[in-house]
């Protein structure tokens, strides 16, 4: 594993369809890698079951939601399917600051605002592998009605047509060969040409000849 000394950590975003499984996915790599921060984020949607406020998301009133990002407290935020999402700011700027990678779970809105703020940002794609496999995934929550489910397709189409502008894309057929295949992108990241070129130079000064 890449050393945390002297190195910022790598902001890594997964987006998904509804129903795509990155949730899935990003609890998985948080039992199997013990120096990833989460960054969780605020919503003014209500909590499924089994959620917990401070855990999945920050639950938030959209009067406390609105008054957070009038004070510039996101570092993105969006509304989608008539509700707001946003990412903190202070604790994923911390967490980078101190060499630990960050896991975002964010829609395509949100991660092309991140990518924005943060040009070292990677941005993976989760995807479902055909659609009536989301549809089933999405019927079988049991929390959305079917006018929901329907919307939540319609929208899932025209979030797939923005794959180009992400730097990766993993299909989740199988969740132990998606967790594999996103590790191996983060592992992967952290040994590219450009992320070593500090440490490269550190090590062999001559090359600055």
């Amino acid at each position: 594993m890449t050393s945390l000394i002297n190195r910022r950590g790598i902001p890594f975003v997964l987006s998904a369809p509804s129903g795509g499984g990155k949730t899935t996915i990003y609890k998985e790599l948080l039992k199997r890698r013990d120096n990833f921060f989460f960054s969780i984020s605020a919503t003014t949607r209500p909590p499924r079951a089994n959620e917990k406020d401070g855990r999945e998301y920050y639950f938030l009133s959209e009067e406390e939601f609105l008054s957070r990002r009038t004070a510039g407290r996101f570092i993105e935020n969006a509304e989608v399917h008539g509700l707001y999402y946003g990412t903190p700011r202070e604790p994923l700027e911390q967490a980078l600051a101190m060499g630990q990678d960050v896991i975002l779970d964010v829609d395509i809105q949100g991660a092309d605002s991140i990518r924005r703020i943060f040009n070292e940002a990677v941005l993976i794609f989760i995807v479902p592998p055909d659609m009536e496999t989301l549809r089933h995934r999405l019927e079988s929550r049991g929390s959305d009605a079917t006018e929901v489910i329907e919307r939540r397709l319609k929208n899932a189409l025209h979030e797939l047509r923005q794959v180009n502008d992400y730097h990766y894309v993993v299909i989740n057929d199988d969740l132990e060969t998606a967790v594999q295949a996103t590790l191996a992108i983060i592992e992967a990241e952290h040994h590219s040409r450009p992320r070593l070129r500090t440490q490269l130079l550190q090590r062999f000064p001559q090359l600055n000849d």
